[in-house]
């Protein structure tokens, strides 16, 4: 990515600092970062190796997760909070391939995912797609800026694929996953994945420690009891709260298992 090609979006584009949505596309293989965010990148590649992996299981369990609620559940809207930037298999591709009446509101607020949601986001002519900026701190902002293109009395469901993981404070979190629950009625669902250092994740405590101190935003990990606590009063479909690379995998026992929970839950 050539700095030319990201100033658009004004001034709080940072290339000096490494960002999670540039070294993210990175760890998948994209081209839509800057060098610092790949020497950031490949420093946490060789504390904790496996870290591309993670990466590529997330998109994976998206895709399946989407393709489930398009089209066993019936899901026709979809938020995705904290969308990152544009790759393969996106929300949108997924759930329009089989509903192509589906609308997606799309939320980020990195200016560098701005330009390319806009550009590359394109909805099937039946359905609808939508970019929000916004903050995943600020829920209410999310929902109201949503209803322009969602219908909140109709069944959603909530993405919240690795961004409840850069909410530092796990009171802050909950509060922001209530705040969308609340929003939601019955029938909708919430999607999440976050990572973790159960699951064999143990060796990424010092490759986080390394980001926190060298990139942005700055992340944590969580037990899988304080991940599934932010589902509570909802019901956790099968098989529940697992490895994200195993969650409804064609062959389960050769999925990998990474260290990245997800789940998806069900508003009853």
């Amino acid at each position: 990515m050539s700095d030319d090609s990201a100033q658009q979006p004004g001034e709080r584009i940072s290339s000096h600092i490494a960002h999670n949505a540039r070294v993210w596309n990175y760890w998948l293989g994209g081209k839509d970062h800057y060098e610092v965010d790949e020497q950031v990148g490949s420093m946490v590649t060789s504390m904790y190796p496996s870290i591309g992996e993670v990466a590529r299981a997330d998109r994976a369990f998206l895709g399946r997760a989407v393709g489930f609620l398009a089209g066993e559940a019936g899901i026709r809207q979809f938020l995705d909070i904290g969308t990152g930037l544009p790759t393969v298999n996106n929300t949108h591709e997924v759930a329009q391939r089989i509903a192509p009446d589906a609308r997606i509101v799309y939320v980020d607020n990195d200016p560098i995912v701005l330009t390319h949601a806009r550009a590359l986001l394109t909805s099937s002519a039946e359905g609808a797609t939508q970019y929000v900026d916004a903050d995943a701190h600020d829920p209410q902002a999310i929902v109201e800026a949503a209803s322009g293109t969602l219908d909140f009395d109709r069944p959603v469901a909530v993405m919240l694929l690795g961004i409840l993981n850069f909410v530092v404070d796990t009171e802050k979190a909950t509060s922001i996953v209530r705040r969308l629950v609340d929003a939601i009625p019955s029938g909708s669902y919430v999607v999440l994945t976050h990572p973790t250092l159960e699951l064999g994740g143990e060796g990424n405590a010092e490759a986080m420690k390394f980001w926190n101190e060298n990139a942005t935003p700055p992340i944590t990990a969580r037990t899988g009891a304080e991940v599934a606590a932010f589902l509570d009063g909802l019901e956790i479909l099968e098989p529940g709260l697992v490895s994200c690379a195993r969650w409804r995998a064609e062959d389960t026992e050769e999925a990998p298992l990474v260290a990245q929970f997800g789940a998806v839950a069900r508003k009853p």
